[in-house]
Parts: C-alpha cells; structure tokens; sequence
C-alpha cells in the first residue's frame, strides 16, 4: 500500500477533502440515483478508496461534459479527476495508468453496408463523434480516409445518424447498445476501433500526488476492487485494464 505524506495530502485534499470531478456523462464511470441523488459507479468506488486511505472526507465536483471537466484543470476546481488518458489533454493534466478499458465501436443503420470496425475507414463515409470525447481525440489523429464529423455533444451526433447525415456513429459500446434500441433496424459493427482507457488525472504538476495515485489504481486492479466495481455495473465491453509496465 502506497505510504501518505504531507505532499501526498498538499496535493489530492489541499482543503482538508478530496474534491473528485466526476463526469456523469459516463454511465460506466458514475450514475446518480435521481430520487435519493446517491451517486454509484467505477469512479465512485475509486475515490471512496482513495479518500478511505487519506482519511479525508469526499466532495464530488460534478460534470456532465468530460470536455468542461477537463479544461478545468488549471483553475483548481478538482483534485482529481476520472476520464481517459489522452496526449491532448496531457498538456493542462498527468494521468495514472489505466484502471479499466471500455470498447469504442461503430453504430450503423441496419441497411449498411458497413460490418465491422475497420470498414468505417474508407472513402466517403462520414462518423459523427461529440467533440473532444476521448474515442473523438482518438479518431481525429486516426481516421485516413472516412470524414470525422465533431458535434457539440452525444445527443447532436446521435441525431447526426438518425438524420442520415452521416454513416456511422462513433461511441463506447455501453452507450451504443442503448442507443440502438433507440433507432429501430439500427446495428452495431463487429469488433472495435479503440479501447478507451479510463485513468485518474490530476493538473499538472501534483507530482507527488499523481505517484501515490498510480499506486493506489494498481493495488485497485491487484485486488479485484475494479473487477467488482465493473461487474456491479452491468456494463458490456468493459475490462480491467492491465498491469501498469
């Protein structure tokens, strides 16, 4: 177990609680409970843990943007923060290894003649992504030849597909599953395009901090904390994520 120090402290509870920017946005991550507002998830077990061995109370910052979340970094809103590992975001934030992986694939209508991930790929096929997702970041360096098209959000790129303006939706495959019962002969392609991997984050130069944290995700995946927290979701296309090399 990963030894506290008062740097350690300084850095993840400077105001004597762990201020943990949650993205509600990602139901693998946290999901609240809208009659009782209890918040539930992956990320929700993590912070519990990490605030357990600070022995400090928590405060969830909540997000239902993962771009707004994280452009906060540099003002001092969070102290952590759960969201996928990125080298775009790695200029305001540093981040753990990962904790787990979430499968990002393609949402299709069912009369396309796209079938599996690599397919999308190909010359004047057009993918809707919301704008600075990690999947979306992920697709933008990616891509060769289908058209990436950003929207301002998952509902806009959703509603992209079901306009036909574009070919395919890109998303994780939790969320996907649940949007094709949404858009009646719609599919999901076979296999994936990414594993997004979910990381804790802290801004930049919390190095103290981020070296105590990195221990903490691998005791977490040692001990089956993640393992537990996932299967307590329901979530498909989710995975713990290996060990940190």
């Amino acid at each position: 177990m990963a030894d506290t120090t008062p740097a350690v402290h300084a850095d993840l509870a400077p105001g004597g609680k762990l201020r943990a920017a949650i993205n509600y946005g990602n139901v693998i991550l946290a999901t609240r409970d809208k009659a009782t507002g209890e918040s539930r998830g992956v990320a929700i077990d993590l912070t519990r843990e990490i605030a357990g061995r600070l022995g400090v109370p928590v405060d969830l910052v909540a997000y239902d943007s993962v771009a707004i979340m994280g452009d906060a970094a540099p003002s001092e809103a969070w102290d952590i923060a759960f969201l996928g590992s990125d080298p775009a975001r790695e200029k305001i934030m540093s981040f753990t290894a990962a904790y787990l992986e979430i499968e990002a694939t393609y949402l299709v209508p069912g009369a396309s003649p796209l079938r599996t991930a690599a397919d999308v790929d190909r010359e004047g096929v057009r993918v809707a992504a919301p704008a600075r997702a990690n999947y979306e970041l992920y697709l933008s360096r990616n891509l060769k030849r289908a058209q990436l098209v950003s929207t301002a959000d998952a509902d806009a790129a959703f509603q992209a597909l079901a306009a036909g303006k574009v070919d395919a939706l890109a998303g994780l495959t939790q969320g996907l599953l649940g949007l094709a019962a949404k858009l009646a002969g719609s599919r999901l392609v076979d296999g994936r395009f990414m594993g997004v991997q979910q990381s804790i984050a802290v801004p930049k130069g919390k190095d103290a901090g981020l070296r105590y944290l990195r221990q903490v995700v691998e005791d977490a995946k040692a001990s089956g904390l993640v393992a537990r927290a996932i299967e307590r979701t329901g979530a498909k296309g989710v995975s713990v994520a290996p060990p940190a090399q």
